[in-house]
């Protein structure tokens, strides 16, 4: 137990260095390639996100989602990768080959659909060489891009903010 104490420190001190090294370059590039990491927990129905990526226009080979489940325990699921806090560790080192492909990969945009404070979580939104991140409203805001406050159960909201956003900053193509 205070062995878990000492790896979630390293991991807060690991994610604290990455963060306050960010460099924040938005431009106009379009969005043609989506990631998506959530909390198994908190989301229901994962077609929501296949709907997403449909209506912002990006391929369903350039679409990814990752699950983090903070219990130890298999939940049957259709995620493509789902982790847990054993695929990651001391300092933050990623132990999972399928995560850390995942993390190399240079999204257009991620999206970090959880609300709960689970390092682990916060700690692969960082690690991400997405270009462009999004997030509801979470405990740390150097996280993510673009911020969108609502709740995890309006997604409606959330996708219909995203477009507004996205059309905005000229990330989305009109064809």
């Amino acid at each position: 137990m205070i062995l878990k104490g000492f790896k979630e420190k390293s991991i807060k001190k690991y994610l604290n260095k990455i963060l306050s090294e960010r460099k924040i370059y938005v431009d106009d590039s379009k969005v043609e390639s989506l990631g998506v990491i959530l909390n198994i927990d908190e989301v229901e129905d994962f077609e929501l996100f296949r709907n997403l990526a449909t209506f912002l226009r990006v391929r369903p080979n350039k679409f990814k989602i990752i699950a983090y489940s903070p219990t130890k325990s298999e939940k049957p699921n259709f995620w493509e990768v789902c982790f847990n806090s054993r695929d990651i560790g001391w300092y933050g080192s990623i132990k999972n080959i399928e995560l850390q492909s995942f993390l190399d990969r240079p999204f257009d945009a991620l999206i970090s659909y959880y609300t709960s404070d689970e390092v682990e979580l916060r700690l692969l939104t960082g690690l991400s060489k997405a270009q462009f991140k999004i997030g509801i409203l979470q405990k740390d805001e150097r996280l993510n891009d673009l911020i969108i406050k609502t709740n995890k159960e309006e997604f409606k909201v959330f996708k219909k903010e995203i477009f507004k956003y996205l059309t905005i900053l000229n990330k989305l193509n009109n064809e």
